[in-house]
């Protein structure tokens, strides 16, 4: 009997032992508060570094914004400075233009005024024929020239052909053989293109 009695008191002090253990694992988590308390650091850093990048990125978005709209602003002032230099610059052209042409007029002017007292005939010729060269100069500097047609090789591109007719010899078929109405080009465009007759 007194050895069950202390066989029984063993098994109760090593339940209660037992009990003791595992209730301090369970109260004294220290090992697990340690890795709590270091995810818990962890997750602080990153939520601080997520933040200084949402900050970094803003800040980026911000500037970025900010050039494309300084950008826009000033394409629109090139696009309004160049619009009123062309219109600008063709004002001044036409100005140009006319600037020169008026002392041909002037020597009209002079030579209608001398037209009905005139006896000789040959001088007004000849006054006409200066009036019309200096004419014909003034275009030259404005780059417009007289294209060529008389025995030239018909050119569609350059020329105009009214009418057809039988050339005179083998050699002019297909060469203008009489020109109706001059044609001019402006340095290498075309202004108005001769009106021909083509020999066939």
């Amino acid at each position: 009997m007194a050895k069950k009695q202390s066989k029984n008191k063993e098994e109760v002090s090593n339940k209660k032992t037992s009990q003791k253990t595992v209730l301090n694992d369970v109260t004294t988590p220290e090992k697990k508060t340690g890795k709590a308390g270091t995810s818990e650091n962890i997750n602080g850093d990153n939520k601080t570094e997520l933040e200084q990048k949402a900050e970094q990125l803003e800040k980026d978005l911000i500037e970025a914004r900010d050039k494309h709209l300084r950008l826009i602003a000033e394409y629109d002032n090139y696009r309004k400075r160049t619009l009123k230099e062309k219109m600008e610059l063709s004002k001044t052209a036409g100005e140009k233009v006319l600037t020169g042409v008026l002392p041909v007029i002037d020597d009209f002017e002079r030579a209608l005024q001398h037209l009905d007292k005139a006896s000789d005939l040959q001088a007004v010729k000849d006054g006409i024929t200066l009036i019309y060269n200096k004419f014909i100069s003034f275009l030259s500097q404005q780059g417009v020239k007289e294209i060529e047609t008389v025995s030239q090789d018909f050119n569609a591109d350059l020329h105009n052909a009214i009418t057809k007719i039988p050339a005179p010899s083998d050699d002019l078929k297909g060469k203008i053989l009489d020109c109706v109405q001059k044609g001019y080009i402006l340095e290498d465009k075309v202004i108005r293109y001769p009106q021909v007759v083509v020999g066939e």
